[in-house]
């Protein structure tokens, strides 16, 4: 991160002009050479009134910003994204962004002022930063969602809301019409799914051995398997029905052109469970190609006699043709991951017109993620459909925050380290530029549960976690079949079946990850204009909705992940828990001196024996989970002449992303890997804008006594995608291996 700063300093900029300390305080050194900036040229205000800019680049402390004929110093280094004071703030005045509060003034702020709270000075300290902090924070949150959030609707006041304007043009692509009402494909893939957690394995290779090459018939995108985390237990999980409407919008969605589900009969549920679940709510099963599949016999058999099922279903798929289909026949997924402080000005906004644009074709587009929009309630219900659709909006905000409550938690504690680290405060920021998907002509249709079906045109809000592949496998179980992807930090997730379209909030970020992100956002940030940007990125979407491959398809990786079961339903037995020792992550005693007479091979690591020698790519979070697990299968095919080990392997995980309540335990269990004698060489893997980051690990591994030169460190974002990272890993264990 340090490079990274350096690298975008005040001393590259050919429209900074230098002075010195007139007031000669010596507080930035007498002899200090000091940067002068016009506003416009280094931030940004969301709307204008507001008393905070966002900071477009990093500026060092002492740095003169010029603005309408007035100047101030910063009184600190600012960071790019983060925040600092514009105009005179008294103290217990609000500080405001898109015209809205995010937070309270502790004392009086003058202009140039960087403004930070509690979270943000502990989220820096754990990262390796290159300048001084401030040492206390000067604004609170302060409940600041709950005082801005509508408390309940008047309906003798409310105004229902308009639509935009239909669109004249006749805007198409080439998609799959579906039978039965199952919409237009964007994709014609066979899908392999497993019904519970305890079949993934068996997915994986049931699609692994059916070759897609040249043999495979036309217009098949190819055979994937869809895995997840659910129903691997035995009682029957609070989120069964969320799981089940979203296996059942994944069998039928218009991208599959056949599937096969697989179960072995001892889940929390079976295939019989999702077959019920379509039946009785008229699922349009019988319009696709299907299978379920009970695997009951030997493991390789049962492998075979499936991928054969899957080579047949293959061939009824392939009788699918593209065809021209109309511009609305997209039902859009609106989703952000890795946000900034841009998101909400460039790429979700950004988002927000080409939703704007298909709805006014005639199309639908799908609003997630119930928790980031706490706070930003007000900007939501500038335009909705009617009071029922407003009043049902707001009953599941509030059953968000019970729901959080009942595990010990807040909703409003959302933001993840990488989303402080790149400017988000709170979560108040964090809403108001993820609301910014809806544009502000755009009325809100709808409210739908998790993974309910989009039946009509419109604009759609579903209830669903903050977790952005949590999230996204509810939309696209709704029936979304084009997504679009807005990240800040640099996420490159991707699912299965459904094209996703990567917009990335800044030029500098989309430069450095140019081969995993489609849409350069931050053009608009550098003075393009949004309807031109809008137009452009519109039609490349019907480019990708008629089959072009997307950068995330190209690049050959996806992951799903259910809204996972909570163990908990109310406040009973929570000060309980908390009472509980937390178990300490020390691995058990071993004995090193085998019984009599028992004897194996093993390797003697100098820390006691053990059975294997491996090199271990460990993700800190599952969002590079995939990317570890494509590194390590490749070395592993392909042994590198330099290894000194048996194996390469990628332990993949659902931990680490988002505010994560379990990290100390999470990151003890992940240092006890590390430290496992069968490791003999281990690289840490960041996606980059996780809870347990790189930095958060170092700091980790320090308290345990575990050195971090002992291993290697990667960051799939910050040293530039998927490729680069991937021989960066392999450069750093052949250094390993020649020690």
């Amino acid at each position: 991160n340090r490079r990274r700063n350096d690298a975008e300093s005040t001393q590259n900029d050919p429209g900074a002009t230098q002075g010195r300390d007139d007031a000669g305080t010596g507080r930035y050194g007498d002899d200090a050479m000091l940067h002068r900036f016009a506003f416009d040229r280094v931030a940004r205000v969301p709307a204008a009134g507001d008393n905070v800019a966002i900071a477009t680049r990093r500026l060092e402390a002492g740095a003169v910003v010029e603005d309408e004929g007035r100047e101030f110093r910063l009184s600190h280094t600012v960071l790019e994204g983060h925040r600092f004071a514009r105009a005179p703030i008294p103290q217990g005045a609000r500080l405001t962004s898109w015209g809205l509060p995010f937070g309270v003034a502790a004392r009086a702020l003058a202009p140039g002022e960087y403004v930070c709270n509690e979270k943000i000075l502990t989220a820096l300290a754990v990262r390796d930063i290159d300048f001084e902090l401030p040492a206390i924070a000067n604004f609170t949150d302060a409940n600041i969602t709950d005082t801005v959030a509508p408390r309940a609707l008047d309906d003798a006041t409310f105004t229902p809301g308009e639509q935009v304007e239909r669109a004249d043009s006749g805007a198409t692509f080439e998609g799959f019409r579906r039978p039965g009402g199952r919409g237009v494909g964007t994709r014609n893939f066979v899908v392999v799914l497993a019904t519970t957690s305890r079949t993934n394995g068996f997915v994986r290779q049931v699609a692994d051995r059916v070759v897609v090459g040249p043999g495979t018939p036309d217009g098949v995108d190819g055979v994937v398997a869809v895995t997840h985390t659910e129903g691997g237990g035995a009682a029957r999980p609070n989120n069964i029905d969320h799981v089940l409407r979203v296996l059942a919008g994944f069998m039928v969605h218009p991208n599959v052109g056949a599937v096969l589900a697989a179960d072995d009969g001892t889940g929390a549920y079976t295939n019989a469970d999702v077959r019920r679940f379509m039946e009785g709510r008229h699922y349009p099963l019988d319009h696709v190609p299907h299978a379920f599949f009970r695997i009951e016999r030997g493991y390789e058999e049962e492998v075979e006699r499936a991928a054969m099922i899957v080579a047949r279903r293959m061939h009824e798929a392939a009788a699918a043709r593209r065809t021209p289909q109309p511009a609305g026949a997209l039902r859009l997924a609106l989703q952000c991951g890795g946000s900034d402080a841009f998101s909400g000005i460039s790429g979700n906004a950004l988002a927000g017109w080409v939703a704007k644009e298909v709805i006014r074709h005639g199309g639908s587009a799908n609003l997630a993620e119930t928790d980031e929009l706490i706070g930003a309630e007000p900007y939501v219900l500038e335009n909705v459909r009617d009071a029922a659709t407003a009043r049902k909006f707001l009953e599941k905000i509030e059953s968000f925050k019970r729901y959080a409550a009942n595990h010990g938690t807040t909703a409003e504690g959302n933001p993840s380290g990488g989303n402080n680290f790149r400017g988000l405060y709170n979560i108040a920021p964090k809403s108001l530029g993820a609301a910014r998907k809806k544009d502000p002509e755009v009325r809100l249709d709808y409210v739908i549960d998790y993974g309910q079906p989009m039946r009509l045109p419109g604009y759609y809000f579903m209830d669903s976690p903050g977790n952005d592949l949590e999230s996204i496998a509810g939309q696209v179980a709704a029936g979304s079949n084009l997504i679009l992807f807005v990240t800040g930090n640099g996420s490159i997730t991707n699912f299965p079946f459904v094209p996703t379209l990567k917009f990335v909030t800044t030029t500098g970020r989309f430069e450095l990850l140019a081969n995993e992100m489609d849409v350069n956002a931050g053009r608009y940030n550098d003075g393009m204009d949004m309807d031109a940007l809008g137009a452009e990125t519109f039609e490349l979407a019907l480019d990708i909705a008629s089959g072009q491959q997307s950068k995330g398809e190209l690049a050959g990786h996806a992951q799903v992940s259910v809204w996972r079961d909570w163990p908990r339903t109310g406040r009973e037995g929570l000060e309980e828990a908390r009472r509980r020792p937390v178990p300490d992550g020390r691995p058990i005693a071993v004995r090193d001196s085998p019984p009599l007479g028992f004897v194996f091979d093993a390797v003697d690591t100098g820390e006691g024996v053990a059975s294997d020698q491996v090199a271990l790519v460990m993700p800190t979070s599952l969002c590079s989970g995939q990317v570890a697990r494509l590194i390590a299968e490749d070395l592993d095919t392909n042994p590198p002449p330099w290894s000194d080990v048996s194996r390469f392997v990628a332990l993949v995980h659902t931990e680490g992303c988002g505010s994560n309540n379990a990290a100390g335990l999470f990151l003890d269990t992940l240092a006890g890997h590390l430290a496992h004698r069968s490791v003999r060489h281990a690289v840490l893997l960041e996606h980059g804008c996780e809870q347990t980051h790189n930095d958060a690990v170092r700091h980790h591994l320090a308290a345990r006594g575990l050195a971090a030169d002992r291993f290697g460190w990667a960051s799939v974002q910050l040293d530039g995608g998927i490729a680069n990272v991937q021989a960066k890993v392999v450069r750093q264990l052949e250094a390993m291996a020649a020690r």
